[in-house]
């Protein structure tokens, strides 16, 4: 369980997906700061990392990543951290566009081809 500090090759992502789930990796990205935190058996682990590096838990988004899988595959936003009826996301996928499109973004800039 990580926050990184620098980017990783699909190469690494795929050797931590290796120790646990095998195929899957578990993140919880800051939106407002780009932190990526990943590698851990519950989503909520991670949101706790960053809570304890100073994110605020309304900027943190679960999702996992498919290390052998691309384009749309690549990123599944479902966690039940996501869960926040009061910011207007009822569900455990990542309703809002504009955070969809920063974790986009957040991966693109630690996980490298």
């Amino acid at each position: 369980m990580r926050i990184l500090q620098h980017p990783i090759s699909r190469e690494e992502l795929k050797n931590l997906a290796q120790n646990s789930f095998g195929d899957m990796i578990k993140c919880v990205a800051d939106v407002r700061d780009g932190k990526l935190a990943l590698d851990a058996e519950l989503h909520v682990d991670l949101e706790r990392l960053l809570l304890e590096d100073g994110s605020q838990q309304e900027f943190l988004w679960g999702f996992n990543l498919y290390p052998d899988e691309t384009g749309e595959d690549f990123i599944e936003f479902d966690s039940l951290i996501n869960i926040r009826s009061w910011q207007g996301n009822p569900s455990r996928d990542v309703l809002n566009p504009d955070n969809r499109k920063a974790i986009k973004d957040i991966v693109l800039r630690y996980i490298i081809e």
